[in-house]
This record gives structure tokens, sequence and C-alpha cells, in this order.
């Protein structure tokens, strides 16, 4: 008597992420099409003449090295909480916090620095444009560190209240994917107008 045996396969699971972080990785998608467009825009403006070349403000400089040590920092606190090291967890994103305060701050001492050298949101003639694109550039992604730093404060809060660890990473995960987002993002940016000024 034979026997039919049947090799049924296992259905396969659906790739899934949570619904969350889909959401932070559609908004990251929108800004990068947003910022494309304007350096693209920029581009095609500059081309078209009638440019003023600037210096960028050496403050620029500064805030990229404060960024990037903020970087550091947020990766730092999320491999410490990945850990269970919950002192250094804290110590970590409070050091980002205060970074991403600092990178604030600083982007109003370099639209100082601009000021001082006579490029202004909107000038008396058609080379003023090239100013524009600088000060709308800085000042869209300082408002995206600005919801950042927010991200951040929460998330110190959650660290804080040892609500962050290795078993509750969802939360500190998404504010580091989005604090290294700006982070690239700024470099991206600062090294744009190095190259097309």
């Amino acid at each position: 008597m034979a026997i039919d045996i049947k090799i049924v396969e296992e259905a396969k699971k659906p790739i899934a992420m949570h619904p969350k972080k889909f959401a932070l990785w559609l908004f990251i998608a929108t800004v990068v099409m947003v910022f494309a467009a304007l350096t693209s825009a920029y581009i095609v403006r500059q081309s078209n003449g009638s440019w003023l070349v600037f210096d960028l403000p050496n403050m620029f400089w500064v805030n990229t090295a404060i960024i990037l040590a903020s970087s550091l920092t947020m990766h730092w606190a999320y491999v410490s909480a990945k850990q269970d090291k919950i002192d250094v967890t804290k110590l970590a994103i409070t050091l980002t916090t205060i970074l991403g305060t600092a990178f604030l701050v600083g982007q109003f001492f370099a639209w100082g620095q601009l000021v001082d050298n006579q490029i202004y949101l909107r000038g008396k003639d058609a080379t003023a444009v090239s100013g524009s694109f600088l000060y709308v550039i800085s000042w869209l992604h300082w408002l995206h560190v600005i919801s950042g730093v927010v991200v951040l404060v929460v998330s110190t809060t959650s660290v804080f209240r040892l609500k962050a660890n290795s078993k509750n990473l969802l939360g500190l995960e998404m504010c580091a994917t989005y604090w290294h987002f700006l982070d690239v993002l700024w470099l991206y940016l600062f090294v744009f107008l190095l190259l097309n000024r």
C-alpha cells in the first residue's frame, strides 16, 4: 500500500515595517524631494547669469562640525540603549540634544555673518537672488532641525523615564534615523553650496 506524502510549503511572511517607521520614511522621502527641487532650481537659476558669487559664512563650518558630533552622540545613545546602559544612554542623548540646540543657535550667527557680508534675503537687484536661495535653503533645513530637536527632547524624556531600553527601542530608533537624516541632509547642502557659489 503506497502512502502519498504531500509537501506543503509554509507561506512566506511578508516583509513588514512598523507603520510609524513607514510614515517616517515617507516623510523623509518628501523632504528629499523638496530639497532636490530647491537645489535643482538653484542650478537652473545660477546658469541664467546675473548671479552674485558669495562666500559661505564661517559659522557654516562650525555648525557642520556640531551636527556631525551630534550624529556621533546619537549613535552612541542608540547603541547604549540596545545594551541597556541607561546612564550612558542618558548622557549621550542629552549631549545630542545640547548639540542640536547649539546648531540652531549657530545658524543665527551664520545668518548674521551673511548680513555683515551684505548678502540679504531680498536685495535691490537681480544678483540678490543667490542670497535668497542661500537663506531659503538654510532656513528650511533649520526648520527641520527644530522638529528634530523636539523629537530629541521627547526621546530624552523617554530615556530619563526608563522607557527606552533594549526591549523598547522603536522611539529611539526613529529619533536616530531622523537625526542622522538631518545630518546627511546638511552635509549635502553644505557641500552643494560650497561647490555652487
